[in-house]
């Protein structure tokens, strides 16, 4: 089985594909908890937790009765022809962690069809998740949005940084690139570490955007994040999303 926190139908608000019509199916379950991002989230029975701006769909603990549990393929895609869109929208599957499914014959199985029916299908993974390209090629044909974790994310090293996963999705997917989140200060120590990681690894693009769960935080630390791609040569990212609807979930 897979859990499903939520599926909705909006505009890409990061990286690659900005401002792209995308159906979003945000997956259950994370290998990671973030609470560097120091995030806090109300949990159903009103307790607090700390994390990533995505906390509901990292503490399985807390928020798992929340999540609808798919056992087919096709519940998946009835959830996409749900929408009865009149062209092929781009398809991107997020988190939590999407890649702890990577091997489950539910997501496996909903990739070939949704890729051969012609959708742009991306992965927003922490790239800590290893992809198995030879027992399923399907990945091949998929987008990766490396969103790897820096120190500031609070997780460790070991843990937040899987070279030989990263180099896979690299080296085997159609389209890669980097999607750093910066804190709104000490860039310059943040520029050596993002320098390392790229260092050991093919090169593609990287891009950049503020660490933010609110407008008011997007806008108060995205000049310093522009400064910063300047500086180094990186792509900005805007969080489109933020800037638009705020707080407010599933758009």
């Amino acid at each position: 089985m897979i859990y499903l926190v939520e599926d909705f139908f909006s505009i890409q608000g990061e990286g690659r594909r900005l401002g792209t019509p995308s159906i979003f199916l945000r997956f259950g379950g994370c290998n990671m908890k973030c609470p560097g991002f120091q995030t806090v989230v109300k949990t159903p029975d009103n307790k607090e937790v700390v994390g990533c701006d995505t906390a509901y769909a990292v503490f399985s603990k807390e928020f798992k009765q929340t999540w609808k549990t798919i056992a087919t393929t096709e519940e998946l895609i009835d959830i996409v022809n749900s929408y009865k869109l009149k062209y092929k929208a781009d398809i991107v599957l997020t988190g939590g962690e999407p890649l702890i499914y990577a091997d489950n014959p539910i997501l496996t199985n909903f990739l070939e069809y949704v890729i051969h029916q012609g959708h742009e299908v991306t992965f927003e993974t922490n790239g800590s998740v290893a992809v198995d390209f030879k027992t399923y090629p399907i990945y091949k044909y998929c987008r990766f949005a490396l969103s790897v974790k820096l120190e500031c994310s609070g997780e460790p090293k070991g843990l937040r940084l899987n070279f030989p996963a990263l180099k896979g999705m690299i080296k085997e997917s159609k389209d890669s690139f980097y999607k750093f989140t910066l804190p709104s200060e000490g860039l310059q120590s943040v520029g050596l570490e993002i320098s390392a990681i790229k260092d050991a690894l093919p090169e593609i693009d990287t891009y950049c955007m503020p660490m933010s769960d609110s407008r008011k935080n997007l806008e108060n630390r995205c000049e310093n994040v522009i400064e910063f791609c300047k500086q180094e040569g990186f792509i900005y990212s805007d969080r489109l999303h933020i800037r638009i609807w705020d707080e407010i979930q599933g758009v």
